[in-house]
C-alpha cells in the first residue's frame, strides 16, 4: 500500500475481504493504531476502533489479544469516553427546546456513546467465540475497561432526571438506547467470564485483576440497585458465582466485609419493596394485577438474595469474625419489619404468608450455617446490645429461632450456646423475653400448630415462647441443666413478674418431664432457699408459687418425705408451708399437715399475744397466720371444732389491739391486717356481733388515713365475703353505714384495679346478702350507680383502638426504659449500697399508739371476764403488769 493519506486508507479498507485483511494485518494494524491514538474527532475515534474491531480483531491470536490490541486500543478508548461524557454534562446543563442547536449535539454526543458501547459489545462478543477456555492475562485489560465504562454509563442514568431535569423528554429515546446496550454489554462481559480461567504462572496478577473485576461489579450493584431487577440480581449472581468459583484462589484477598454488606443492605432494600407493595395493596384493596405481578417479581428477589447469603456464608464463614453483628442486625431488621411486629406495616395475611413462603423459608438456613461459629454467638448473646425498642421482640424471635434447630445439632454446638461467654442461652433468652413488655401486654399472636396434622393458629407470644422453651428443655443434655438451673431460678428471682411466670412454667415442665427423684430434689433446694430468705418480699413469694405448684407434680411418697424433712410443728418451717396448698398431698397426709401447721400456728400467735406485743416481731407471727390460712383452705369446714374455735378466739385477741393509724405507719401491721381479713373470711358465720363492730370499725378508721392498694383489695374480698351473713341487730346502728361508706368509697376508687375489684365485689355482696337496703345506700352517685348496673348487665364499654392501644404501649415501653435506665445509672455512680436510715427519738404518735394498744388490751381482758371464769394464773400477770406500769411510770418523773 503506496497511500499515506488517513482517509484514503480508511475508504480502501471498506473494500477489503476476509483474506486481505488476514494478510495485510501486521502491516496496516499499526497505522490504524496510531491513526486512532493521533485523531481528535470523536467520529474519527469511533470509525477507526470500529474498522479494528470488525476487520482485524478476529485475525489475532488469542495469545496476542492483549498485547497487541486491547492494551494500545482500551486505554484511549477510556479516554474517549471520558471526554465525551465530559462533554455531555457540561452540555446538558443549557439544554433547552428552544436551542435546537444544543439539543443536536448532546444527541449527537449520546448516539457516539452508544456506538461505542456497540463497539466494546463486539469486542467481547469475539473474545466469547475464540474457545472453551481464556486466560485472564491474554484480556486483562479487556475487563476493567469494560467495567469502567458500564459503571459510568449506569451511574449517569441513574443521575439523568438530576442532570437534564424538565428537558429530559429531548433526549430519552437515547438515553434507553445506551442503556440497553449498556445492560447488553455486561450481559456479555459475564458471559465471557464463565469461560476465564484465572490460575497460570502469573496467579499473583491474575488474582490482583479478578478481585479487582468483583469489587467493581459489587459498586456496580449500588448504582444499579433501583433500576431493573434483573440486571440487578445478575450482577449479584456474577458476584457470588465467581467468588466460589475461584474460592481458593481469591478468599484471603476479597473485601468480604464490602459484598457481605452489600448483600445485607440490598435484601433489606428488596424486602422493604415488597411490604410496600403489599401495604399498598391493602389500603387499595387490589389483589390482583399490574401491582400483584411486581409484588410477587420482588418476593422472588428477596428469595434470591437469601439464597445468595447462604451460598456466600457458606463458603467465606471463616471470614466473617468481625461482620456477624451485619448478619444480627439483618435478622432484627426484617423480623422488625415484619408483622407480629408492632412497627411493621399493615399487610394482608395472604401476602404475609407469600413472603414467609418464599423468602423467610430460603432464608431460614444460614441460621443453621452461624450455629457452629462462636463469633456469631458471642453476637447474638452478648449483654450489651442496647436495642431499640423495635428490635426488642426481633431478638427473642430469633433466639427462639435458633433455639428450635438447637436440639438437632451436635452437643459442642449447643454446650457453644448454652455455656456462652456473657449469657448463656437461657439467660439471654429470658432477658430477651423481659423487654417484649408492650408485644406481651397487647398481646401480639403467633402461628403455631397445636397438634399433629392440624393447621396453625394463632397464640399468644407467651404460649409461643413456653411452648418452644418447653421443647428445647425436653432435648438439653445434662451437662448443660447447671446453665438451665441457673437461668430458670435468676429469671423467677428477677424484677418481671411475666418472665418470672414463664421461668415457672418452664420449670414445672421440667419437674414433669423429668425423674421423680429430679422434681423432688428442685422441691427441696426452693424450700430450703425460702426458709434461709431473711424477710419477705417478692422474691419469696415467686418461690413460694413454684414450690405450690411443683408440689402438685410431686410423687406421694416423695411428699411424705418432704414433710418429714420439712416438719410442720416445727416453727422454722413454716415459713415453707406458708407457700403450700395442702390439696397437693394425698387426703390423709393433707389432714395431718392441716393439724399440725393449725397448732404450730396457734401457738406462735398465743406467743406474740402474751408477750409485750413488739411490732417488730410480727414476721414470725404473719408467717403463722399464713399456715392457718392455709390449713383452712384445705380442710374448710371438715378443721376440728376445737381448732375452728382455738383460731377464732385469737383472731379476736388480734382485734382488740390494732389500731388504725399504727396499721396505716407499719407496713408489717398492714400484712397482718391483710392476713386477718382473709382468715375471717372462713369464720364469717361465726362472728359475734362485737368483733364484727371491731372489723368495720378499724377499716373504716384506716381508710380515712388513705391505706395502700394491697389494703384495699383485702377489704375489698372480706366485704364481699359479708353478703353470706345476717349482721346482728345490735351491731347493724354502727356496721351498716360503715359497710356502705367503705362499697361507696371503693366503687369511687380512681385506681383501675381496685375499681373493677371493688365492682366484682359488690355484684358478690349484693347478689348473696339479706340486708337488701344496704345496696342503695352503696351508690351515693348517679355515675357510680351507672357503672355498677352495666357492670352487672355486662354492658361492654368504649374500647381502645387496637392502633391506639400499640401506640399507648410504644410510648409506656419508652417511658420505662428511660426510667430502668437512670435506676442503672444511679446505682452504678454510687457503687454502694444506700445508707442506713438515721435513728430519730420517738414522736408523740407512737406513744399514743402504743397507749391506746394498752388500752384496747386492759378493754379485752374486761370482756373475757363478763364472759367466764378467769384461769387461775391471770391475777400473777396482771400483779407482775401493775409492778411494770409502775416502773414506766416512775421513770418519767
Amino acid at each position: 500500500m503506496s497511500r499515506t493519506d488517513p482517509e484514503l486508507l480508511l475508504q480502501e479498507l471498506g473494500g477489503w475481504d476476509w483474506e486481505l485483511c488476514r494478510r495485510e494485518l501486521p502491516a496496516v494494524l499499526p497505522r490504524l493504531l496510531c491513526m486512532y491514538q493521533e485523531s481528535e474527532d470523536w467520529t474519527e475515534h469511533i470509525r477507526v476502533l470500529r474498522i479494528m474491531t470488525e476487520m482485524f480483531l478476529p485475525h489475532i491470536s488469542l495469545a496476542d489479544l492483549e498485547q497487541t490490541f486491547f492494551s494500545k486500543v482500551l486505554p484511549k478508548t477510556l479516554q474517549l469516553y471520558d471526554n465525551l461524557m465530559y462533554e455531555l454534562s457540561s452540555e446538558a446543563k443549557g439544554l433547552t427546546s428552544q436551542n435546537t442547536e444544543l439539543c443536536s449535539t448532546v444527541r449527537n454526543l449520546l448516539q457516539t456513546i452508544v456506538q461505542l458501547l456497540e463497539t466494546l459489545t463486539s469486542c467481547v462478543r469475539y473474545v466469547c467465540t475464540l474457545q472453551e477456555c481464556v486466560p485472564l492475562e491474554n484480556i486483562r485489560t479487556l475487563p476493567s475497561s469494560v467495567l469502567y465504562v458500564i459503571k459510568n454509563t449506569f451511574t449517569h442514568c441513574k443521575d439523568s432526571e438530576s442532570v437534564y431535569c424538565e428537558h429530559l423528554h429531548l433526549i430519552s429515546d437515547l438515553l434507553q438506547a445506551m442503556f440497553k446496550e449498556t445492560y447488553s454489554l455486561q450481559k456479555q462481559l459475564m458471559e465471557l467470564f464463565d469461560q476465564i480461567s484465572v490460575g497460570s504462572a502469573s496467579a499473583e496478577d491474575n488474582i490482583t485483576d479478578m478481585v479487582s473485576v468483583i469489587h467493581t461489579v459489587l459498586e456496580i450493584c449500588s448504582v444499579i440497585s433501583n433500576m431493573d431487577h434483573a440486571l440487578h440480581a445478575n450482577a449479584w449472581k456474577f458476584i457470588i458465582k465467581q467468588s466460589l468459583k475461584h474460592h481458593s484462589l481469591l478468599q484471603c484477598h476479597l473485601k468480604h466485609s464490602d459484598i457481605l454488606s452489600g448483600l445485607c443492605k440490598d435484601t433489606l432494600l428488596s424486602f422493604q419493596s415488597c411490604l410496600q407493595l403489599a401495604e399498598e395493596m391493602k389500603m387499595s384493596d387490589i389483589q390482583e394485577g399490574t401491582d400483584l405481578r411486581l409484588f410477587q417479581k420482588t418476593v422472588k428477589l428477596c428469595r434470591f438474595f437469601a439464597n445468595s447469603l447462604v451460598h456466600y456464608t457458606k463458603e467465606f464463614l471463616s471470614f466473617f469474625s468481625d461482620l456477624c453483628s451485619q448478619l444480627h442486625q439483618l435478622f432484627l431488621q426484617i423480623y422488625s419489619k415484619f408483622p407480629p411486629s408492632l412497627y411493621a406495616p399493615v399487610i394482608s395475611e395472604v401476602h404475609r404468608d407469600e413472603i414467609s413462603r418464599v423468602f423467610l423459608v430460603a432464608l431460614d438456613p444460614l441460621i443453621n450455617q452461624l450455629l457452629p461459629f462462636s463469633p456469631f454467638m458471642e453476637q447474638v448473646l452478648s449483654d450489651n446490645l442496647g436495642l431499640p425498642p423495635e428490635q426488642q421482640l426481633p431478638q427473642c424471635l430469633l433466639l427462639i429461632a435458633i433455639m428450635d434447630k438447637l436440639s438437632s445439632q451436635p452437643e459442642e454446638v449447643q454446650t457453644l450456646w448454652n455455656t456462652g461467654k456473657c449469657l448463656s442461652f437461657f439467660s439471654a433468652l429470658f432477658l430477651s423475653f423481659q423487654q417484649c413488655s408492650a408485644e406481651l401486654s397487647l398481646p401480639v399472636c403467633l402461628p403455631e400448630v397445636i397438634g399433629t396434622g392440624q393447621p396453625a393458629v394463632p397464640i399468644t407470644l407467651y404460649h409461643y415462647v413456653c411452648i418452644h422453651l418447653c421443647s428445647y428443655i425436653a432435648s438439653t443434655f445434662p451437662s448443660h441443666f447447671p446453665q438451665l438451673e441457673y437461668a430458670l431460678l435468676d429469671a423467677v428471682l428477677g424484677s418481671s413478674m411475666i418472665t418470672s411466670l414463664l421461668a415457672i412454667d418452664s420449670w414445672c415442665f421440667l419437674a414433669r418431664y423429668g425423674t421423680a427423684e429430679l422434681c423432688t430434689h428442685h422441691c427441696v433446694v426452693i424450700a430450703q432457699l425460702i426458709k434461709s430468705w431473711p424477710n419477705e418480699c417478692y422474691q419469696v413469694s415467686a418461690l413460694g408459687v413454684l414450690l405450690r405448684r411443683m408440689l402438685f407434680l410431686m410423687a406421694p411418697d416423695h411428699q411424705v418425705e418432704f414433710a418429714h424433712k420439712f416438719l410442720p410443728e416445727e416453727v422454722e418451717n413454716l415459713a415453707v408451708w406458708q407457700h403450700v396448698s395442702l390439696k397437693a398431698l394425698n387426703p390423709d397426709l393433707g389432714k395431718r399437715v392441716a393439724h399440725q401447721l393449725c397448732v404450730a400456728g396457734l401457738a406462735q400467735c398465743r406467743q406474740w399475744l402474751n408477750s409485750r406485743r413488739a411490732v417488730g416481731e410480727l414476721q414470725p407471727v404473719n408467717i403463722a397466720i399464713s399456715v392457718l390460712l392455709a390449713a383452712c383452705s384445705f380442710a374448710g369446714d371438715t378443721l376440728e371444732a376445737e381448732l375452728q374455735a382455738s383460731i377464732l378466739g385469737v383472731l379476736g385477741q388480734f382485734w382488740t389491739f390494732l389500731q388504725a393509724k399504727q396499721v396505716s405507719d407499719e407496713p408489717c401491721l398492714q400484712q397482718t391486717l391483710c392476713l386477718l381479713l382473709r382468715l375471717l373470711e372462713f369464720f364469717i358465720q361465726a362472728l359475734d356481733a362485737q368483733l364484727i363492730t371491731q372489723v368495720f370499725a378499724l377499716q373504716s378508721s384506716l381508710f380515712q388515713l388513705d391505706p395502700p392498694d394491697h389494703v384495699r383489695l383485702a377489704m375489698l374480698d372480706f366485704l364481699s365475703s359479708v353478703g353470706k351473713v345476717f349482721i346482728p341487730q345490735e351491731a347493724q346502728r354502727h356496721v351498716i353505714p360503715q359497710l356502705s361508706c367503705l362499697f361507696a368509697s371503693l366503687l369511687a376508687d380512681q385506681t383501675w384495679l381496685i375499681h373493677q375489684h371493688a365492682l366484682e365485689a359488690f355484684r358478690h355482696f349484693a347478689e348473696e346478702t339479706i340486708h337488701e337496703d344496704v345496696v342503695p345506700q352503696c351508690l351515693n352517685s348517679e355515675e357510680i350507680k351507672n357503672k355498677v348496673v352495666n357492670f352487672m348487665a355486662k354492658v361492654r364499654q368504649a374500647e381502645e383502638t387496637t392502633e391506639a392501644r400499640i401506640e399507648r404501649l410504644k410510648q409506656e415501653r419508652i417511658t420505662c426504659s428511660a426510667h430502668f435506665m437512670k435506676m442503672a445509672k444511679e446505682l452504678e455512680s454510687t457503687g454502694e449500697p444506700l445508707a442506713k436510715r438515721a435513728c430519730h427519738p420517738p414522736s408523740e404518735e407512737q406513744y399514743k399508739s402504743a397507749i391506746g394498744t394498752i388500752e384496747g388490751a386492759v378493754e379485752a381482758v374486761k370482756l373475757l371476764l363478763q364472759k367466764g371464769s378467769p384461769p387461775a394464773w391471770l391475777a400473777l400477770k396482771l400483779e407482775a403488769l401493775h409492778t411494770a406500769m409502775a416502773g414506766l411510770r416512775d421513770s418519767i418523773r
